[in-house]
């Protein structure tokens, strides 16, 4: 088979003159492609993105409840707010607040004192007389703390002015107290929640009037974030007081102490 011809071009030829001139000048003005415009544009959302992201994690508290668990779990946290009676210079319970290791709260009443209150406290407590009014009375509120708080980790701040307050004891071994956690002493010495909530979860709290939900959260954080160490420290505590337990030697029986004590009393 033959080539077929070229088809020739209806174009005209272009006069030399102007194919010379045209490659003199320089291509100014030109359009950016649609591709760098769409580079930019995507640089640009995902930096705003970015932003956003980091904005959030800033602005999260973390003393906000992580989710909507109620339940009464292994560690509670508990705050208790005083007022004054006598002459206002004795501390009597006022508020107690309970909340789980989610930081939800799982009992939070208001008290009335057995005696009469002659100083609410309110600047530090947040107490004013229209709380007491229907407030539930001591007697009911210690024993549901008691019961919650049974056998389970008790964790807070200044635990023993709470527990005084409450007229109740909790076993040492399940006390987890921020005041007394050999990490956050400074040279051997406790601090303020205040304190230990600024430098160690970058939250400020009691800024005036106190919030007991909010101090429970804050021990309970506290806590958590240090639980694997506290926990071990724990238990290396109640080992070493059962060796010593163990090394402390019997008081003898002396010879003749059986009959030093005469006959047994009997009973009528």
């Amino acid at each position: 088979m033959g080539t077929q011809p070229r088809r020739k071009s209806n174009k005209p030829p272009l006069n030399p003159n102007w194919a010379n001139l045209l490659k003199t000048l320089p291509s100014h003005g030109s359009k950016p492609s649609k591709q760098s415009d769409d580079t930019e544009e995507s640089k640009t959302r995902i930096l705003g993105k970015r932003k956003e992201r980091s904005d959030s994690q800033i602005s999260v508290n973390p003393l906000t409840p992580v989710n909507d668990d109620f339940s009464v779990t292994d560690a509670i946290a508990m705050d208790c707010e005083m007022v004054g009676v006598g002459q206002g210079n004795k501390s009597a319970l006022g508020r107690a607040t309970l909340v789980n290791q989610w930081g939800n709260v799982i009992y939070d009443e208001f008290v009335r004192p057995i005696e009469r209150v002659v100083d609410f406290r309110t600047q530090i407590s947040g107490i004013r007389p229209q709380d007491l009014r229907k407030a539930k009375d001591f007697r009911t509120v210690q024993n549901k703390v008691a019961e919650l708080t049974k056998g389970r980790i008790l964790v807070g701040h200044a635990l023993r002015n709470d527990l005084k307050a409450l007229l109740l004891s909790h076993p040492k071994k399940d006390v987890r107290d921020t005041s007394e956690y050999p990490p956050f002493l400074r040279e051997g010495s406790s601090r303020a929640l205040r304190h230990l909530a600024a430098e160690f979860l970058n939250v400020e709290i009691q800024n005036g009037e106190h919030c007991p939900v909010q101090d429970a959260r804050a021990a309970m954080v506290l806590y958590q974030k240090n639980k694997k160490i506290w926990e071990k420290l724990a238990k290396d505590q109640i080992r070493l007081k059962e060796k010593q337990n163990k090394r402390r030697p019997k008081k003898k029986r002396k010879l003749g102490d059986d009959l030093n004590a005469g006959p047994a009393p009997t009973s009528l």
